[in-house]
């Protein structure tokens, strides 16, 4: 399984993906799910991807690294002029690795499942960002729907619903994000570290940051900590129910309790 999230914030764009991939208890591997394409000063971009390895693995080779597969004439991410034109070529591509591998897959008693986030700027372009479906169609973010995800997004989503907005700073993005992963981690063995995080601003057509968070991060571990002290913390201080009974009212917090 996969989680991938991508915030449209007002001051740039912040993608986290994780790596595991797997086909059943006994085979789990790490492949990055999230590649980038930057020409300092005129165009910087981010795609992320989720489904059948290979089909996202073949739409990438046609995309990303200009792999020219059969009947894969189309162009690549280098060659677009505008962001809308980099979401058609990756859409047209996952048509064209639709049309060449889907027969076989079903002959397999498999199915063709792939979808993909592409964030990012091109010269005087807006920054956007797009969410492109199996079909190879695809919807963009906005101010007021300001975060795409795909994977498993069940068990990050509800922070995602109540803390983001479009006008959150970028670290705080980035420390959102990373929020709604732990939340996907601990709630789902099929999504895994390492993560790459990878931050765009605006109008610096370069890539800003781009860190793989393992087990071991500093900054990881601390904020898993921080933010499960925090919900306790926010827990032990809501008030009970006015009608239960005194005896079933939460108990009074113990602060020398340890926590993980």
């Amino acid at each position: 399984m996969t989680y991938c999230v991508a915030l449209y914030l007002r001051d740039g764009i912040v993608c986290l993906s994780d790596t595991r991939t797997n086909a059943g208890v006994d085979h789990i591997a790490t492949y990055a799910k999230t590649f980038t394409v930057e020409e300092p000063g005129t165009r910087a971009l981010v795609l992320m991807t989720a489904g059948n390895l290979a089909t996202t693995q073949a739409v990438v080779g046609e995309v990303v690294d200009g792999r020219a597969f059969e009947g894969g004439a189309g162009r690549t991410l280098k060659q677009a002029e505008t962001m809308t034109a980099a979401a058609e070529i990756v859409g047209a591509a996952v048509r064209r690795v639709h049309d060449r591998v889907a027969e076989s897959l079903e002959a397999a008693d498999g199915r063709f499942d792939a979808t993909f986030i592409l964030g990012g700027q091109i010269k005087d372009g807006p920054m956007r960002v797009f969410q492109i479906y199996t079909a190879g169609n695809f919807v963009e973010a906005s101010e007021e729907t300001p975060f795409l995800q795909i994977g498993e997004h069940k068990y990050g989503k509800p922070i995602l619903d109540r803390a983001m907005r479009h006008d959150l700073a970028i670290a705080d993005g980035a420390k959102l994000a990373l929020v709604s992963l732990d939340s996907t981690l601990r709630s789902n063995l099929s999504v895994g570290l390492p993560a790459d995080l990878t931050i765009i601003k605006r109008d610096a057509h370069k890539i800003e940051t781009h860190r793989r968070i393992t087990e071991d991060d500093a900054y990881f571990v601390q904020l898993r900590k921080s933010w499960s002290d925090a919900l306790r913390a926010a827990l032990a201080e809501t008030p009970g129910a006015p009608w239960l009974s005194g005896d079933d009212q939460s108990a009074p917090r113990d602060t020398n309790a340890q926590t993980d």
